[in-house]
């Protein structure tokens, strides 16, 4: 690194220090903790400009208060913390950078610590190859606002990405977050109070499992937007607690997942080849289990969409599941109506809700090639809300949905394979 850009960098992080000291809440720090946080800050960021591959930073027990974001460019470095518990970047008086910690760089490990109340997103990760998340909490302390950052743990447009043991809470858009990536694992993680609790969108092979979504707007999302850079697919979730997601939406307006309505366990949308199954979905007060189309975000014809952009959900499989409760309270005008029409003031959507929107250009008589079929087993009750005609003609027959599909295998991901 050029030694006057350095000076630049670091001057930058250490002049807003004394100036943004007032603006936290609670006592104002001691003028020996501002000095030695600024020291820490300056530190940090010179071990990030500096790392080479093979670096391994590693951040001492402590809370530290940031005032400016922190940036990583380069290969085969470790950010290594005391604990997830004990080594807690704080950027509750961040000044300048959107991010917590943005990192351009393949084969990154981070692991052991806890970033919170960033501006924006907690930790985002782009263009990597070989990314490991381990032990990482990325939190916003004061609560569900629509102030607070989009994404907790954010990989995006990378491969071979392993999440585990990591914890997300209070995103405004989703806590854990992988998008437009290939060979994903997300497992023994925990996200709480988000809009989207674990959401995977435009990607490629991905398993997620051993996971606990509970008090999310909606517990675990499988998306597929249009103009990314690729289509997602193939994605298995399975073995994960997905408790109690009814959490009021907070996510700003325009934004896809501000459409997720209160109360959703899983979520599929214009996906396909999602498997869904081992699951524990419990007490989601719309619907545990909710497959949908583009169609029904209501952004359809608000936003232009690239000619081969697929909306609608194909070759879904939700199998094996132990579904409790949910249902009960499904939140906005049009799913209240439809529970009451279709099962009474008392009663509760099922724990299957499709929107019932299809692409019938691939239609043969009336139905969907095998291989595209949503396949619903275990007796599990499915409604089709019959959404493109406005809910007006709902059917509870489920016999369209008593098939299978072909399992897709594990997720294979490089770094695994370095390990075993």
């Amino acid at each position: 690194m050029n030694k006057a850009l350095r000076a630049v960098v670091l001057c930058g992080s250490i002049g807003v220090v004394v100036s943004a000291c007032t603006k936290t809440d609670g006592p104002a720090p001691s003028a020996d903790k501002v000095s030695a946080d600024a020291a820490f800050q300056k530190k940090l960021q010179e071990q990030l400009l500096d790392a080479k591959p093979g670096s391994v930073i590693e951040i001492p027990a402590g809370t530290y208060h940031l005032t400016s974001g922190l940036t990583l460019r380069g290969d085969g470095v470790t950010i290594r913390g005391a604990g997830m518990e004990k080594t807690v970047l704080s950027f509750k008086g961040q000044v300048t950078g959107p991010e917590g910690l943005l990192v351009y760089g393949n084969s990154f490990t981070i692991e052991n610590l806890t970033i919170e109340d960033s501006k924006g997103d907690g930790l985002k990760i782009n263009d990597g190859d070989t990314i490991t998340v381990r032990k990482v909490k990325v939190q916003w302390t004061g609560g569900p606002k629509v102030t607070n950052g989009a994404y907790g743990i954010y990989p995006v447009k990378t491969k071979n990405v392993l999440i585990e043991d990591s914890v997300a809470i209070g995103a405004s858009d989703a806590g854990i977050y992988v998008g437009q990536s290939n060979g994903v694992i997300v497992r023994r993680s925990r996200a709480e109070g988000n809009v989207a609790g674990i959401e995977i969108e435009n990607t490629v092979n991905a398993d997620v499992y051993d996971n606990v979504a509970t008090n999310n707007t909606g517990g675990i999302l499988v998306f597929n937007m249009p103009n990314l850079s690729q289509p997602g697919h193939s994605t298995r979730v399975y073995k994960n607690k997905v408790d109690k997601n009814n959490l009021g939406n907070f996510a700003a307006r325009g934004t896809a997942v501000a459409s997720v309505p209160a109360g959703s366990g899983i979520v599929i949308n214009s996906n396909s080849k999602v498997e869904i199954f081992d699951n524990d979905v419990t007490e989601n007060q719309t619907a545990n289990v909710i497959i949908s189309s583009y169609h029904s975000t209501g952004y359809f014809t608000e936003k232009g969409v690239s000619a081969n952009y697929d909306p609608y959900p194909k070759a879904i499989y939700v199998y094996g599941n132990r579904f409790k409760g949910g249902g009960d309270s499904p939140d906005g005008l049009d799913l209240k109506a439809l529970k009451i029409a279709m099962y009474g003031l008392s009663g509760h959507l099922p724990d299957v809700l499709w929107d019932g929107y299809v692409d019938t250009k691939l239609m043969v008589k009336g139905v969907l090639p095998a291989e595209q079929r949503i396949c619903v087993q275990n007796d599990a009750a499915v409604l089709n809300a019959d959404g493109p005609n406005k809910y007006k003609n709902p059917s509870k027959d489920a016999a369209p949905f008593r098939c299978e599909l072909a399992k897709l295998p594990p997720v294979s991901i490089v770094q695994l394979a370095a390990q075993s």
